[in-house]
Parts: C-alpha cells; sequence; structure tokens
C-alpha cells in the first residue's frame, strides 16, 4: 500500500491544485429558481404586451421590448452567470464592458455607414434597373 501523495516541500497537500482568488459565489436552488421566476415574467411580459396590443404606438412597444430586454440579460448575468463586481477580482465585470463598448461601437458605426450610404446612393428609375447587366 502506499501513502497518499503530498507536496510536504510546498506546504499543501495534492489536493490543492486550485488557487483561493477569493470568495466564489455559488447560487442556491433558491437563487436558480429565483433567476427562473423573473426570466420567465421578464419574458411574457413583453410577449403580452404585442400579442394583446397593448400599446398603440409600435414604436413605443419596441422601447419597451428593448428594456426588458435588457433588464432580462442582466438577470441572467447576476444569477445564472453569477457575475458581478466581486466575481474573479472584478476582470469578469472588466471583459464585460470591454465587450459592451465593442458592440456599441461596432452597431454604432455600422448604422452610420448604413444610413449614409442610403442618404447618398444615387435613385434608379424603373428604366435603369431594366438596362442593368
Amino acid at each position: 500500500m502506499t501513502a497518499p501523495t503530498t507536496n510536504a516541500a510546498h506546504g499543501h497537500d495534492a489536493h490543492d491544485d486550485h488557487h483561493d482568488d477569493g470568495p466564489v459565489s455559488h447560487s442556491t436552488f433558491k437563487g436558480y429558481m429565483t433567476g427562473f421566476v423573473l426570466a420567465v415574467i421578464l419574458t411574457a411580459i413583453p410577449f403580452w404586451l404585442v400579442m394583446g396590443k397593448v400599446l398603440a404606438n409600435t414604436h413605443t412597444t419596441s422601447l419597451v421590448i428593448l428594456g426588458f430586454a435588457a433588464v432580462q440579460i442582466v438577470v441572467h448575468m447576476i444569477y445564472f452567470l453569477h457575475m458581478d463586481a466581486k466575481s474573479e477580482s472584478g476582470w469578469n465585470m472588466l471583459a464585460l464592458i470591454f465587450t459592451i463598448v465593442l458592440v456599441v461601437i461596432t452597431l454604432a458605426g455600422s448604422l452610420w455607414v448604413m444610413y449614409h450610404m442610403n442618404a447618398n446612393m444615387m435613385p434608379m428609375s424603373v428604366h435603369d434597373m431594366k438596362n442593368m447587366p
């Protein structure tokens, strides 16, 4: 029989192969159920708004749905991905902020280019379309 492997020279057992970077947030069943219920509610309300035609203006409905979508993203990040300012010493939050900035720049730039391409395109007549190769 062999004795359990220890790394006495380094001052820790063989089972200490992880680094303790601080408290890791592990959710409970109650936490997961809270997140699930919030996600269902945040999905059902926009569905009801569209199917019941509650708001007369479609632009207002769209903005309300986008608001609910943003709140649902936050719910998923907190309750299911366990992201907060303390996780991984703040690196998760920094990576998330960097990603959001890149997505906003990409979307804003794409919309700006598409708007200006549409505004500056030469209009074509039906006669011009028929003569195209």
